[in-house]
């Protein structure tokens, strides 16, 4: 079983014992995330911690989005608890990348599809340059945000 997997039962356990209703139904939640991604596709397998990490991400990600809509609607308590759900997910989450470190992890991949190419990639090779770079962002950036770094620069 992966760590992270570990650290989220065992903080479930702790959120029951502490009667922490908001920590413990995320928990269960992200739990039940990572067991619906395990059993997804035609054979039921162990996910690795990058693995739970970008399912974590992803339920991140939603509940900032759905944030976002409550908010849109005047719907400010219902907004209010997906930010609280999101901030305990972001607690497992590694620390997101600053832009200057962003920057340079676009910085990094264009040299890298540069040396293969033998010359300097341009927009055609966005693809390229990506999938280098979100190999080094590994989880710690948004792809938009790297996307954006990448467009910039090329």
């Amino acid at each position: 079983m992966s760590e992270l997997k570990t650290r989220l039962r065992a903080d479930m356990t702790a959120a029951m014992k502490a009667k922490d209703s908001l920590r413990l139904n995320t928990l269960r939640m992200l739990l039940a995330a990572v067991q619906t991604a395990e059993v997804a596709g035609k054979e039921a397998r162990e996910l690795s911690d990058t693995e739970v990490v970008a399912v974590l991400t992803k339920e991140s990600k939603k509940r900032n989005e759905a944030a976002e809509v409550y908010t849109q609607a005047g719907r400010g308590e219902l907004a209010a608890n997906e930010h609280a759900e999101a901030r305990i997910i972001d607690e497992y989450l590694p620390t997101q990348l600053t832009d200057a470190e962003v920057a340079d992890i676009a910085d990094t991949a264009i040299a890298q599809v540069a040396e293969e190419l033998g010359e300097r990639p341009g927009k055609r090779q966005m693809g390229q340059v990506m999938k280098v770079a979100t190999g080094l962002a590994a989880g710690k950036a948004d792809g938009s945000r790297v996307s954006a770094a990448v467009k910039a620069r090329l």
